[in-house]
């Protein structure tokens, strides 16, 4: 691990100093321009230090120039960001890209949040309108600023022959690319449910860690199961993928570079979807200060999520009359959403919960407008709508919503309209800014209570304070299903509705526990005794890497900060612990494939980047989770089925269940044994000195621009970052996805000592700002990719003393 403690850049990037400074003379020349449009907007003096990770830490006299500063700088790092978010939230897309985009921007309007302004904004903090509202109106001075100025603008404005548009209040609270439920494969489970069965599909999926109820009421076609009955909602949710013909022709990919490369995006895309299901996720704990070396409690926090440049994430420091808080979190929302102030630490991981149902109703036979509810015809909500459109005439729609939500498909020949009912369209439901109140919390009585406020995502949220307490609250809006478990579609003609929402307080929770840690990897740590099983998901990442993390918390050393940033990237694989003592059992046939055993019988089950051992036991466990889908899962249903449960697969394998005899099973483990040496033998050549894990043909990093394939081999090479070797995968607390590119996983990472600010570590990959031109693009890329840290200054002084950049904005 390598931890840059340095008060000057660190060496790797002292190629980068030039740039640097030039960007320092350039903010000299051209910030006080921006500074005289400013003063009219802004109350009081504002101090900016960029220090030399390239974060912003902010110095306000009042709230409201904080949040304006905040909204301003993020925009100004990050702009093109800002502005394809924004034409999600807004289903704007087709007005620059086409017809094509069409279906998404139908899809996005169709659920958007069309609430209150006041009662949305102010359940996320006391005075949420007036912040967001501030935020906002700086973001909007940015991109005023560019729309007058267009040549400070990165060069993807440029691609694409757009300028960046005004923001809204609207635009920060959409919820388009929120972690929002399950409802795509709530329609997977009803279509295998409506082929094999409710019990066959039981044995197959793994659900805890109660049972639920998969019975399909009688009066759902079948048929209607197998149409496209979420096309909207499937349209706004998929990634945005530009393709040549959208950038201007100099910058433009040839169409069978652009072909080759979306072939192999897409195959990426798929190894997600399928073996990455009950693997995604993230890692946070927190340490009594018995089981540290500063006697002060600790907090790790790593969210995964898909592997973007710019980074998802975005570090930045708030200073105000009632705010101290330094941290990263989503760009384009107000305050920080992971971090700490001066009182605590705070992190978040996913927490299972279904806030999503598919709801199927009886259509009028002569008005496909009336739905049946509660024994009556009513009449679906209608409302009109014009979306632009790039090269034609606006498209005219009108979107509908019954009682329970936005109506994605009426079949007038079956006579059934579909719903979705979803949790994430209540007011207060904007993934993560509940974290304002957050960043207000002075103890864990405090932070437990501006939990209460997170709807979106659910999350486990874990607490570190300087006065010794450590805490767990689960969180997120969990409705509550009595006689149904919302797992599969549902009716709804009012007999199976929700009965509200489970208290915040009453999820599962925790307060300075006798072992002196609290850890969540996304499992279920939940037991059957829990009061309110009809609140709680049936579906969890499998336990391995907080298992791994248990394991070695529970060895009770005496933790430094830098071994929770080894743990953190740990690669060792509890499931090839479990797996090679079988391998190793096995009589095989073939010099190769002996040669591979010996080389597994002194593994220390580390996923190394350098270690062959590894690369052989991936594809080996490749090979066994591919086989043993076939041989449990009926060929009617795999495409609806996707990957199994591993942590299921080793039960199956360990038990015999779903073998004829041991022998059978024995064949098994070897056939998938040989096909794994014929891969790699095929991938990386019959010498298996070159069979080692991480590597450009295996595993490695590659994180693509949104414009990556549409554009040229020159201006991807600037755009992209990568590809850099890798260890890990899924399953290991350095969890780097389970196909060779290193897809998702964690870019943001942060470390922190509550005894001591200014020992806290962090990283974002590949880096902090969106400009390809600015020397804070891709700079801690190569520190992320040998599991490296930053330092963090809180103090004011040291702040400074780091600078690269500082101004006022007066």
């Amino acid at each position: 691990m390598n931890i840059v403690l340095s008060n000057r850049l660190p060496s790797q990037y002292e190629d980068l100093y030039l740039k640097i400074f030039l960007l320092v003379l350039m903010s000299l020349v051209c910030f006080p321009l921006s500074a005289q449009q400013l003063s009219a907007q802004l109350l009081d003096r504002v101090e900016v230090v960029r220090d030399q990770n390239g974060i912003n830490h902010i110095f306000a006299q009042n709230e409201e120039d904080l949040f304006f500063a905040q909204g301003y700088l993020a925009a100004r790092d990050r702009i093109f960001q800002f502005e394809i978010w924004r034409r999600q939230a807004t289903g704007t897309l087709a007005e620059i890209l086409g017809e094509k985009e069409l279906a998404r921007d139908i899809g996005a309007r169709l659920f958007r949040f069309r609430g209150d302004k006041t009662t949305e904004l102010n359940h996320y903090h006391p005075r949420g309108e007036a912040i967001v509202d501030r935020f906002v109106e700086g973001i909007n001075a940015y991109v005023k600023e560019c729309r007058e100025n267009p040549e400070q603008l990165p060069i993807e404005f440029e691609m694409l022959g757009i300028l960046p548009g005004y923001w809204t209040w609207e635009t920060v609270v959409s919820r388009h690319q929120g972690l929002l439920g399950n409802v795509r494969d709530e329609l997977n489970h009803s279509r295998v449910v409506s082929l094999i069965g409710p019990e066959k599909a039981k044995m197959i999926n793994y659900f805890h860690p109660f049972e639920p109820d998969l019975e399909l009421d009688p009066s759902i076609p079948k048929e209607l199961l197998f149409k496209d009955i979420l096309a909207p909602y499937n349209a706004f949710r998929n990634t945005v993928a530009f393709s040549p013909e959208d950038v201007q022709g100099v910058y433009r990919n040839q169409e069978s570079a652009y072909q080759e490369q979306r072939v192999h995006h897409e195959q990426e895309q798929d190894e997600i979807a399928l073996w990455d299901r009950f693997s995604l996720g993230s890692n946070n704990w927190v340490l009594s200060g018995r089981l540290t070396a500063s006697g002060y409690p600790y907090m790790a926090n790593d969210p995964h999520r898909v592997q973007a440049i710019p980074s998802l994430r975005y570090w930045v420091r708030l200073h105000a009359p009632g705010w101290n808080v330094v941290g990263g979190g989503e760009p384009v929302i107000p305050g920080v959403s992971i971090g700490h102030n001066e009182f605590g630490a705070w992190g978040l991981t996913i927490f299972s919960t279904d806030g999503e149902d598919i709801r199927i109703y009886d259509l009028h036979p002569d008005d496909s407008q009336l739905y049946r509810y509660k024994g009556e015809w009513r009449k679906m909500k209608m409302i009109q709508d014009t979306i632009p459109v790039k090269g034609r005439e606006p498209e005219m729609v009108q979107h509908y919503y019954t009682i329970h939500g936005p109506v994605t498909f009426i079949d007038e020949e079956l006579g059934k309209a579909v719903a979705v009912e979803c949790a994430w369209l209540e007011p207060g439901s904007a993934p993560y800014l509940a974290s304002l109140r957050m960043g207000q919390a002075d103890s864990w009585e405090s932070f437990r209570e501006a939990c209460v406020y997170n709807h979106i995502p659910a999350e486990n949220m874990v607490w570190a304070d300087k006065e010794g307490n450590i805490g767990w609250q689960a969180t997120g809006i969990a409705p509550i299903r009595k006689g149904f478990s919302g797992l599969v579609a549902t009716v709804g003609d009012g007999s199976k509705e929700w009965e509200g929402y489970l208290p915040m307080l009453e999820r599962p929770h925790a307060f300075n526990p006798p072992s002196g840690f609290i850890n969540t990897s996304n499992e279920n740590l939940t037991d059957t005794l829990y009061p309110y099983p009809e609140a709680l998901g049936y579906e969890w990442s499998d336990p391995f890497r907080g298992d791994r993390v248990r394991e070695v918390l529970e060895s009770g050393q005496n933790f430094t900060l830098e071994d929770m940033g080894k743990l953190q990237n740990d690669y060792l694989a509890l499931p090839a612990r479990r797996l090679v003592p079988f391998l190793l059992g096995l009589r095989l046939e073939g010099e190769k494939a002996v040669k591979a055993q010996k080389r597994l019988e002194k593994w220390d089950y580390v996923l190394d980047k350098n270690s062959v051992a590894a690369g052989i036991y991936v594809m080996w466990e490749r090979k066994l989770r591919e086989n043993i889908r076939g041989l449990v899962v009926p060929e009617e249903v795999r495409r609806w089925i996707g990957s199994i449960s591993l942590f299921k697969a080793l039960e199956w394998i360990e038990a015999g269940t779903v073998f004829e005899d041991d022998s059978h099973r024995d064949h098994f483990l070897a056939e998938a044994f040989d096909e794994a040496l014929k891969t790699l033998e095929g991938k990386l050549g019959p010498d298996m000195e070159h069979w080692q894990y991480g590597q450009e043909r295996y595993k490695h990093a590659h994180i693509r621009h949104p414009l990556s394939a549409a554009v040229s081999s020159k201006w991807r090479d600037k755009l992209d970052a990568g590809p850099v070797p890798r260890g890990g995968y899924s399953y290991t607390p350095a969890a780097n996805a389970y196909g060779d590119n290193n897809t998702t996983g964690a870019s943001f990472r942060i470390l922190v000592d509550t005894g001591d600010w200014e020992e806290t570590l962090g990283i974002n990959t590949p880096g902090h700002s969106g400009d390809p031109e600015s020397p804070f693009y891709r700079h801690f890329f190569d520190t992320w990719a040998e599991d490296g840290f930053f330092r963090v200054h809180f103090d004011r002084k040291k702040v400074e003393k780091s600078a690269v950049e500082q101004w006022v904005m007066e």
